[in-house]
């Protein structure tokens, strides 16, 4: 590291660090704890894999992401982290750039996010060799679960003890306290009492009695995720989820959301980031309404990526509704990232649809009749505390498919069609696409799963027998479904338009038809993206998007060309086109 470089390091650093502990720790303090950190940031920095030093674009076009547990893909003849990386050398490696791995260290409870050890991988997923291996032809994306830790790992049974690392990682109070304006997501007790050596102490727990949140007001705790994010760039991690990171910083007093001070720890963590890989990426999942979500790209100095959680519900809404509206609401309030940045598009996860970035979109009746609608399709709806005696809708727990299975307007018919056409949808969008892998093949509502484990989530966290899919056999419905989106997941990498931070524009074709216009970085191509959002064919006429008459224009997804600027075309239901400027 050169003299300059490790000078504006130590600014940065010290200066995140008096914002974060000026009313914790004196000046002095403030300062030993700047060169400890200093100090291990450039010792470690010689231990990095090569392939996560080099130098390059961090995201682009070509940049998709896939999701999935460690075990979704059950492989009898490998290892699950094995079996990840099979299924994506075999069918995806042409379509995949980044795979993220949701928590695959052992755990208690919360399918992965309660953490007993962040340094370890659990036994039976693989070791760490194996996420190396990956590393080398796949980006990969880890959670950090940087709020909360199990109340069975060893630091938490130190805690109780008194004695040995982490014993003071742990928010505890002596008593417990009104906590009424907190917000959170879960209606479980927030403050709950263990029995210690040192007598009861009421522990903080954001989202269950097993997982305990941290301290970061004591230093100590947020050196030790330092040294986290380290390990996990030595293992070839280079893109970091910080879960649940809005709820880190506790002031008494306050909904304890989305603090300042949250903010310049994601901050410093940008900065250790940034002098530590050039392919490193951090993305802050914050499950909240959009004003406060858009909050954490900062000065283009917090997250790299920003998950986009309005999209969601609003995306599979509108398309239900067969109107347009929505969602044009949405992309024309999305304000476009700046270079360094980007949001993360998805539309399912591990998790349900999220209803409080709906909010700020849909009203209350609205919201329940998106709700009504899912459970008729077979959902369920999962609540958060709000400090009242009837606890709000949260999230709905559904896969995509069979929350496209019927309309609003009961149309059954047609749900592959929506599927294949959501899709469609966030791929054209500004941003980075991520696919969560049960939507690659529309997989169906695991009932047994959520039976055996009464968690509403688990209807959509099922296991996938690939062996039992045969993916070269268009006329299976799985299989079908998955080479539908591949084939548009490959036109998208060939479009510089399609560029996360390339132009994005909202059209106003009414209420059956959505459309944005992407133009590229340099300006020589411009992609029309348009969806019929309806069971029924709709006409568009050409002259309404204004198409330049000297270029040739077509559709990139049924490669018709376009003879006639002044024509009208035809859209069959859910349809949609891409049309473009610039030829291949």
């Amino acid at each position: 590291m050169s003299d300059s470089k490790k000078l504006d390091l130590e600014k940065r650093v010290l200066q995140h660090l008096n914002r974060i502990y000026a009313d914790v720790l004196d000046k002095k303090n403030i300062k030993q704890l700047s060169s400890s950190l200093l100090e291990h940031v450039i010792e470690t920095q010689n231990d990095m894999p090569l392939h996560i030093t080099e130098d390059g674009e961090s995201w682009s076009q070509n940049t998709i992401v896939m999701i999935t547990y460690a075990d979704t893909i059950e492989d009898t003849n490998s290892l699950p982290i094995n079996s990840i990386n099979k299924f994506l050398e075999t069918y995806c490696s042409d379509t995949f750039e980044i795979v993220h791995i949701l928590p695959f260290f052992p755990s208690s409870s919360d399918k992965g996010f309660s953490v007993k050890d962040y340094y370890s991988v659990y036994h039976q997923f693989g070791q760490w060799n194996d996420i190396l291996r990956i590393s080398k032809k796949f980006g990969v994306m880890a959670d950090v679960v940087i709020n909360h830790g199990s109340s069975e790992s060893l630091w938490f049974k130190n805690f109780i003890k008194g004695e040995g690392k982490g014993s003071d990682y742990f928010l505890n109070f002596d008593e417990p306290f009104d906590t009424s304006k907190v917000v959170r997501p879960r209606t479980s007790d927030l403050l709950n009492p263990v029995k210690t050596t040192n007598g009861i102490k009421y522990v903080w727990c954001t989202f269950s009695k097993d997982q305990v949140d941290y301290n970061f007001s004591n230093p100590v705790v947020l050196f030790e995720f330092v040294q986290i994010i380290i390990f996990y760039l030595a293992k070839g991690i280079t893109v970091f989820r910080f879960d649940a990171v809005a709820f880190i910083w506790k002031k008494i007093g306050t909904s304890c959301i989305n603090l300042e001070k949250t903010h310049e720890i994601v901050r410093l963590f940008r900065t250790l980031l940034t002098y530590l890989s050039p392919k490193a990426i951090l993305v802050t999942e914050t499950n909240t309404p959009a004003r406060e979500n858009v909050s954490y790209f900062g000065n283009a100095n917090e997250a790299h990526w920003i998950y986009n959680f309005s999209l969601p519900p609003i995306l599979i809404y509108s398309i239900l509704a067969g109107d347009s509206s929505y969602l044009e609401k949405l992309t024309m309030s999305m304000p476009p990232s700046q270079l360094g940045t980007s949001y993360l598009n998805f539309i399912a996860s591990h998790d349900g649809i999220g209803l409080r970035p709906a909010e700020t979109f849909l009203t209350k009746d609205e919201v329940t009749r998106f709700i009504n609608l899912m459970e008729q399709n077979g959902g369920r709806v999962s609540y958060r505390s709000n400090n009242t005696d009837t606890p709000e809708p949260y999230e709905i727990n559904i896969t995509l498919f069979d929350a496209m299975k019927e309309s609003f307007n009961k149309e059954v018919n047609l749900c592959v069609e929506r599927f294949i056409c959501i899709h469609a949808i966030m791929l054209s969008l500004e941003g980075v696409p991520a696919f969560y892998i049960h939507s690659l093949f529309g997989t169906r509502n695991d009932y047994a799963l959520y039976k055996q484990t009464n968690q509403n989530r688990a209807l959509n966290r099922g296991k996938i027998k690939i062996s039992e899919i045969d993916l070269s056999n268009e006329s299976e419905p799985q299989s079908y479904i998955f080479l539908q989106l591949k084939k548009l997941m490959l036109i998208r990498k060939k479009q510089p338009a399609f560029h996360p931070n390339a132009v994005q524009f909202t059209l106003h074709l009414g209420s059956n038809l959505y459309g944005i216009w992407r133009q590229s970085l340099d300006k020589k191509q411009s992609i029309f993206c348009i969806s019929n959002l309806t069971d029924e064919v709709v006409n568009l006429s050409l002259l309404d998007l204004n198409l330049i008459g000297f270029d040739h224009w077509r559709d990139i997804i049924s490669e018709i060309e376009i003879d006639d600027i002044t024509s009208e075309i035809e859209f069959r239901p859910y349809q949609t086109m891409w049309l473009t400027n610039l030829q291949d």
